[in-house]
């Protein structure tokens, strides 16, 4: 299989490994940056360098495209390179909001390539292990979700809303986000209320947020989100759930069940490590790429896919919506 990467940053590096990792065909490398495309390719012993996602296209030989390129770019590289029968995995948030999301999700219909969003948590052994226990914890009635950096924020285009679309709620929320609905079976939203706004640094999106998000299987989502924390409750995709029979939480990963006999609480463990040496390990990226391949290859429909990816706009849309107008969003 022959992949090439829309992209040199620091994520599409850790693709790229993944690539390389699954024994892909790293083909080609697409940037406007010379310089940064020159460092890449020489990285990753990729000679077909593109100052253009077009020329590539034009050229052929690629069956699958890695878009991690700033967020304004994602909905059309994604959509040309669908058109052009090539297989797309984008970084997340996959668009700048959901009408582009949708544009893309009509462009895969249409092609018949596949497309897939890196919601990377859902391929993590952890939150894995949490969404096959979880039954335990009887009906979940709330979860709670962080994606938050504490003393940390990302600069360049990510604080930039032409180029990002949004802020911290956009880049990390949506992790927590994408995290929880994974775990309670990827239920749909029905309304989101929240509060989102910037108080730490000087850019303009947010660097702050809180949302509220119904399910319509009866459950509640708090996320929260933000750059330049004073604190964290928990690292990145940090989820707690609250159920009718105990309680779960993503790191430290474990259940606390109710023994209402013995009036006492069950501890059940995985003994995965925590704190890890690495958060988002290497192998997270591994997993998440060798799917990718292996829906390629048995021509199925990926999860996280368009679908998912786009419900995830809709929340983040109503999120940003709702914090503007001070009330409930309704998600259509």
């Amino acid at each position: 299989m022959r992949i090439a990467f829309a992209g040199t940053g620091n994520i599409n590096k850790v693709h790229a490994q993944a690539a390389k990792n699954a024994g892909l065909e790293l083909t080609a490398v697409v940037n406007h940056k010379k310089d940064s495309m020159i460092g890449f390719g020489k990285q990753f012993n990729i000679a077909r360098q593109y100052e253009k996602l077009e020329d590539l296209l034009n050229d052929g030989g690629v069956d699958a495209l890695v878009v991690s390129t700033p967020n304004y770019l994602h909905s059309p590289q994604t959509i040309a390179a669908l058109n052009a029968g090539v297989h797309v995995m984008v970084e997340k948030p996959m668009a700048m909001n959901a009408q582009e999301a949708e544009l893309m999700c009509k462009a895969e219909k249409k092609s018949g390539a596949i497309l897939m969003v890196a919601h990377c948590w859902r391929f993590d052994p952890d939150v894995l292990w949490l969404k096959d226990q979880s039954k335990k914890l009887g009906k979940i009635i709330r979860t709670k979700g962080i994606g938050v950096h504490a003393h940390w924020g990302p600069s360049g285009w990510f604080t930039q809303r032409k180029l990002a679309g949004g802020g911290a709620m956009a880049d990390m929320g949506i992790h927590a986000l994408d995290t929880a609905r994974f775990i309670l079976g990827d239920p749909k939203p029905i309304s989101v209320y929240a509060k989102i706004g910037t108080y730490y640094q000087d850019f303009d999106v947010d660097d702050t947020g809180v949302i509220i998000v119904e399910w319509d299987n009866g459950a509640t989502s708090t996320i929260e989100s933000g750059w330049w924390q004073p604190h964290a409750d928990g690292p990145e995709a940090a989820t707690q759930l609250y159920g009718t029979e105990g309680f779960g939480e993503l790191f430290p990963t474990h259940l606390e069940l109710s023994n209402k006999k013995e009036r006492e609480i069950d501890f059940i463990e995985p003994g995965f490590e925590f704190p890890r040496r690495e958060h988002c390990p290497q192998s997270l990226y591994d997993d998440q790429m060798n799917y990718f391949a292996e829906c390629i290859n048995k021509k199925q429909t990926p999860i996280p896919g368009g679908t998912e990816g786009l419900i995830n706009m809709k929340v983040v849309d109503a999120a940003y919506e709702s914090s503007r107008t001070g009330k409930v969003v309704e998600v259509i």
